[in-house]
């Protein structure tokens, strides 16, 4: 268990994404994250209180879209998409959420393989984003 150094406070994270052609809920929640960290990085700076936060986490959207495995779906490919997913992880490599949907035909073992793949490399380019947007 993780014990925090800056007492029982809570953070909120709202977010509003303003402009996307789909994946608004993984928009937020990488983009939250980025949030999250800066405002724990200024808690440290401000109040001398150790940075509570671990690990970056990032989302994208992936899914199969005639038989091809695609990543951060826009709109129109995701209203035709054969399987529709979702993948949060935390930094480095550890999944928190994969929440995917056939939208249609069962989707087989190696389709799911492919986009985990796709969406693990997309993911590590969110981290890498993310520690470029936070100066890490």
């Amino acid at each position: 268990m993780r014990t925090f150094s800056f007492g029982e406070r809570t953070i909120t994270v709202d977010c509003d994404v303003l402009q996307a052609d789909g994946g608004t809920r993984t928009a937020a929640v990488t983009g939250g994250a980025v949030a999250l960290a800066d405002a724990c990085t200024w808690i440290k700076e401000n109040a001398g209180i150790k940075n509570p936060l671990g690990n970056l986490v990032a989302a994208v959207s992936v899914g199969m879209v005639n038989g091809e495995a695609c990543l951060d779906l826009a709109y129109a490919e995701d209203k035709t998409a054969e399987v529709d997913a979702n993948i949060v992880m935390i930094e480095p490599d550890r999944f928190v959420e994969v929440q995917g949907t056939s939208e249609g035909v069962p989707f087989d073992r190696p389709s799911l393989n492919r986009m985990l793949d796709l969406a693990q490399d997309g993911i590590r380019q969110l981290f890498a984003m993310q520690r470029e947007v936070l100066g890490k």
